[in-house]
């Protein structure tokens, strides 16, 4: 059976697309990967204490990839998001056989792009749609290049990118509905989604980029406007845009409240790794973090971090946990803005 994705070529387009990694040694990597996951283990129990959110058992893998890694990683973990999706939208509108191998493979191919060029940008995931039980993922190469392009201590840059890792491990697990609820957002969207097969053909390939974005937390929504019209999609959209810059804005607010006891240099890390988001690349790359919603991604990070710290500065870190509760007590887009319309919403 022909697929809308051709999700092989994809993976294998994404390896041909990451760049090279940065030249270590032997020894140099194997520390790294011991440093690593002496971090993550390390970095559970300062979660615990800074979110008193009460993660189970840990039954998550924790992962020390290179690119290709992660590449086939997140490949897979799209391609169980996606199917119910591309299937529900074939179903609606049948694409012609020749269509759908043309179409297939030409989305592989873009999709392949796109995952090549975040494979050597991404410093940490967790992967929550591959396996059941989800994975914390942290992509060694990036972080030493980063670590060496900051001049920061490597063991504290470590530590401080797995506390943010481990908070959406925590995130996850400790409110276990929220992966639902993130993939019935999704099916939401999808099932809104009204079109005839001519547009379904033209429209699917940067829909359905688009749609794997927004669910791995790659970008705000923004672009998916050129195929949602109708008010119920643009509702979704602000809803998936409030629900992500509340999850990363959580974790960034963690990594960076911390004892300095625990990180020595978290300032200065801190301080030249938003100078480096602020300054981006060169002109190439920050034409594709533009276009791949990434510059959406900084502002969800500066917005829900901002969110967070006011809500618990006003109302205490256990009432804020309220968040939790349910779908209905996750905070709006208006509510990220004003953190205190959520505060007397829900603590009415």
């Amino acid at each position: 059976m022909a697929t809308l994705i051709d999700w092989d070529l994809a993976a294998r387009s994404a390896r041909r697309f990451s760049p090279a990694p940065p030249g270590v040694s032997r020894r140099e990597a194997d520390d790294a990967v011991g440093e690593l996951y002496r971090a993550t283990a390390e970095a559970a129990d300062h979660v615990a204490d800074l979110t008193h959110l009460h993660e189970p058992t840990v039954t998550a893998a924790t992962r020390v990839v290179d690119r290709p890694g992660w590449i086939d990683a997140n490949a897979g973990g799209m391609q169980a998001v996606m199917t119910p999706v591309l299937e529900r939208l074939t179903e609606q509108n049948p694409v012609g056989k020749v269509a759908e191998r043309i179409g297939g493979r030409l989305t592989g191919v873009q999709l392949g792009v796109i995952l090549g060029f975040l494979s050597g940008k991404v410093l940490g995931q967790f992967e929550f749609f591959d396996r059941p039980g989800g994975q914390l993922l942290l992509v060694a190469p990036n972080l030493v290049a980063v670590e060496r392009q900051l001049k920061v201590d490597p063991k504290d840059f470590r530590l401080w990118v797995c506390l943010h890792e481990v908070t959406h491990r925590v995130q996850f697990t400790a409110v276990p509905w929220l992966r639902q609820h993130l993939l019935d957002e999704v099916g939401a969207l999808t099932d809104s989604l009204d079109t005839d097969p001519t547009e379904l053909r033209r429209r699917l390939s940067g829909a359905t980029s688009e749609l794997v974005k927004v669910v791995r937390g790659q970008g705000d929504g923004s672009g998916l406007l050129a195929v949602v019209t109708t008010p119920q999609q643009r509702e979704v959209l602000e809803r998936v845009t409030a629900f992500m810059s509340l999850v990363e804005g959580h974790a960034e607010y963690v990594m960076n409240a911390v004892s300095p006891t625990v990180i020595p240099s978290q300032q200065a890390i801190e301080a030249r790794f938003a100078a480096r988001r602020r300054k981006g690349g060169n002109p190439l790359d920050r034409l594709l973090r533009h276009l791949l919603g990434m510059e959406a991604k900084t502002r969800q990070y500066v917005d829900g971090s901002k969110f967070v710290r006011t809500v618990v500065e006003r109302i205490g870190l256990d009432d804020f946990n309220a968040i939790w509760t349910s779908a209905e007590t996750l905070p709006t887009k208006a509510e990220i803005a004003d953190p205190g319309l959520w505060i007397a919403r829900v603590h009415a």
